[in-house]
């Protein structure tokens, strides 16, 4: 059963932010925070195994409970033993509710909303499909992942006022079913964990009154969603502005998730005002594309990647990212890496997401060290100084 006593601890804050150093403990191992959780929505983040993942030093992942739903089915992944055992991943693992995919078809004749669920169809083959809160619960349950998401409604930006407010009333009628269905189900006895989501798009009353609403409710921990659809970092920003304070003053210590969000600036940004976790394709897709991450200013843009597909690193002999510890840096060349992708060989794919990940993980341990020190802001102005 859990111990909900000792799934979250505070190990050092900031004193001139609110950014602090965690730890989450779950059946499958600890995850220090703040921690960048990766995507792996086919029960795989893409062209990585679990011992790169081990090597990189990933501490948790993110599957995707739409995705796995569909194709293999939950039911096999059960028979099999869970997901843990399916993919010969054993650390911590995240599922989420499903909601944001099953939302991102769009309305009308793809997704029909009413008071109980949503109706969808299979962008595999056109199947349809009924979510529910308790089945997206029932479905995470199967999976078997230490963290799990109540389903909510994200709506997409821009939005009206109205149709926000109705669907984050919406998405607090079926947290409750969520909790609900998660404590009486008898795969409960599981170590699970349970998030809730505050949503309320851009709009501050709507934030403020998720917030206050999630936050009540006996959630294992708290996500903040709807932050990464299209909105303006401006606006990013002053949901966090809203919805941080009011998280900041309960008694009941819980981790705080901000779904969808991994660009290195907003990194800093959401980690200032007391952000534990997040998750984001950023890395992995980008790297995938050609795109490496680097702090490196001779190579970087303003978002701290360039692109080694470009004809000028044709005959380029330096390591992809400089001083970089990974083993495509230790390795192999800028040249080498550009050729891969222009030959269109997959160990492009595989070396480009290693050291992106491998990146991320490198920024969230000096993060985290910082803090402990009291020295992140030094570290932010490090990192974002123009």
């Amino acid at each position: 059963m859990k111990n909900k006593a000792s799934f979250f601890k505070v190990l050092a804050n900031e004193q001139k932010t609110k950014a602090r150093v965690g730890e989450i403990k779950t059946s499958h191992g600890k995850i220090l925070t703040p921690a960048f959780v990766p995507v792996g929505s086919q029960a795989t983040v893409k062209g990585l195994t679990p011992q790169d993942l081990k090597e990189i030093n990933s501490q948790v992942f993110f599957a995707n409970t739409y995705h796995l739903y569909l194709r293999p089915g939950a039911k096999i992944i059960e028979k099999l033993g869970g997901l843990h055992k399916f993919m010969g991943w054993f650390g911590p693992l995240m599922t989420d509710s499903g909601g944001f995919q099953v939302f991102s078809l769009g309305r009308g004749e793809l997704v029909k909303i009413d008071y109980n669920g949503v109706t969808f169809y299979s962008h595999l083959d056109g199947s349809k499909y009924y979510f529910t809160p308790e089945k997206s619960i029932r479905i995470q349950q199967q999976l078997g992942a230490d963290i799990i998401v109540a389903f909510d409604e994200c709506v997409p930006y821009p939005t009206t006022h109205k149709y926000a407010e109705m669907a984050m009333k919406r998405t607090h009628r079926w947290a409750l079913r969520s909790l609900e269905a998660s404590q009486q189900s008898k795969a409960s006895k599981k170590q699970q964990f349970l998030f809730g989501v505050i949503q309320g798009s851009v709009f501050k009353d709507l934030r403020q009154q998720s917030a206050e609403f999630i936050s009540s409710q006996n959630f294992d921990g708290l996500a903040i969603g709807g932050v990464a659809v299209g909105e303006p970092r401006k606006e990013m920003i002053s949901v966090l502005d809203w919805v941080m304070p009011i998280l900041a003053k309960e008694k009941k210590l819980r981790p705080v998730h901000l779904l969808g969000l991994g660009e290195i600036e907003d990194i800093f940004l959401a980690v200032e005002k007391g952000i534990d976790m997040m998750d984001c394709v950023m890395p992995t897709r980008l790297g995938r594309m050609g795109w490496i991450l680097t702090k490196n200013s001779k190579l970087k843009n303003k978002d701290f990647r360039y692109d080694v597909t470009k004809s000028k690193f044709a005959k380029d002999r330096e390591a992809p990212d400089p001083g970089c510890g990974c083993y495509l840096c230790q390795n192999f060349s800028r040249a080498y890496l550009h050729h891969l992708f222009r030959a269109h060989e997959l160990l492009a794919y595989r070396l480009a997401t290693y050291h992106n990940l491998f990146f991320m993980e490198q920024l969230f341990a000096k993060i985290r060290e910082a803090i402990k020190k009291g020295e992140f802001l030094k570290l932010k102005k490090q990192w974002l100084e123009k």
